[in-house]
């Protein structure tokens, strides 16, 4: 007869992401999982599989959230250079504690010259987030608001590796001006 589970299957898949978020993958043992997560060693081989299947599972979790949370950024946004600067300030950490980062970038650095899957996973990420600044400039240059001599193709390129440096920088200093002078300088670009 199957056991009916005891927990709910998202809840603990965002802990899991959580766990991986602050500690990364290497660094992350099944115990802590098991711990954090608050389940069975084998409630978790039977629902996510082995520890780098749930690592796969999280960061798609992660991705999937993140998106949304830009989507909704950027409906809001009454400009494309607003919109630009949303997804840049959401870098930033709210309170004045250094960021732990995105998990998407912790994990480009930690594993995808050792890990094929997850350097697809991160390369699918990024170009969806570089195809979604794309048309936003897209937008912007179609309303007037960004000039036509701007070539939108590299200007995405561009803001998707400030929006990654971000990423990074904000693991190194809670110094919000010097993130927000950051941000300024980025869109000056679009003057």
């Amino acid at each position: 007869m199957a056991r009916h589970k005891e927990y709910d299957e998202k809840e603990v898949l965002q802990k899991a992401t959580e766990l991986f978020r602050y500690q990364g993958y290497e660094k992350t043992s099944l115990q802590d999982l098991v711990t954090h997560m608050g389940i069975h060693r084998r409630s978790l081989y039977d629902t996510f599989g082995d520890k780098h299947t749930l690592f796969i599972k999280a960061l798609e979790h992660y991705d999937n959230n993140m998106k949304k949370k830009m989507d909704i950024e950027v409906k809001k946004s009454p400009t494309a250079k607003d919109a630009i600067r949303g997804l840049l300030e959401m870098a930033i950490s709210k309170d004045n504690e250094k960021s732990i980062g995105c998990l998407t970038v912790n994990s480009a650095v930690e594993l995808t010259l050792h890990d094929q899957e997850v350097a697809e996973k991160i390369e699918q990420n990024f170009s969806k987030t570089e195809k979604m600044i794309l048309e936003i400039l897209l937008g912007g240059q179609k309303s007037g608001e960004i000039s036509n001599h701007h070539d939108i193709e590299k200007l995405s390129q561009f803001f998707h590796n400030s929006f990654v440096g971000l990423r990074v920088l904000v693991k190194t200093t809670n110094d919000k001006n010097k993130l927000k002078n950051v941000i300024d300088t980025t869109l000056s670009v679009l003057d």
